[in-house]
């Protein structure tokens, strides 16, 4: 099933005649073309015109009405934890540096798993904990999505 539009979060887009859920990767959102597959098996050719990393939430339309539903994947992750905020602050300052993408939390942060990071963040005294979670990085400086944050300026 060939899917070329953009829906949005509008719950109204569920009320095609066949509603399917889309499980994707992180990695996978920021691919608006491809084929892929939905949660319960359909083949999806995806034709998107180009713009922002799919969101987990967002509709997508296909031919005869139908819509799609994205969602974030489970993947295996990395939990950090501190008992010291500055700790957790300087973790996440040196991964920044490395261009990891993060998954902000109270308290925590999260990230794809990485044997070789995962014995960074050991040496540093974090406690680690790997678990199977979607995974919803932050956009970044220069992203778009639902993380992007506006400020303004002044001269």
């Amino acid at each position: 099933m060939l899917l070329e539009q953009r829906l949005g979060h509008d719950p109204q887009a569920a009320t095609g005649p066949v509603s399917l859920r889309l499980p994707l990767t992180a990695q996978e959102r920021t691919s608006l073309r491809g084929r892929r597959s939905s949660a319960c098996g359909r083949a999806l050719l995806l034709q998107l015109p180009r713009g922002a990393a799919l969101e987990p939430g967002e509709w997508l339309g296909g031919p005869g009405g139908t819509r799609v539903q994205v969602e974030a994947a489970p993947e295996p992750l990395l939990r950090v934890l501190a008992a010291d905020p500055l700790a957790l602050l300087q973790a996440a300052y040196h991964l920044g540096n490395r261009h990891v993408a993060l998954e902000l939390h109270p308290g925590e942060l999260r990230l794809l798993q990485d044997s070789v990071l995962a014995e960074l963040l050991s040496q540093r005294g974090l406690e680690l904990e790997e678990l199977q979670a979607p995974f919803r990085p932050e956009a970044g400086a220069y992203g778009g999505g639902a993380h992007q944050h506006h400020h303004q300026h002044h001269a």
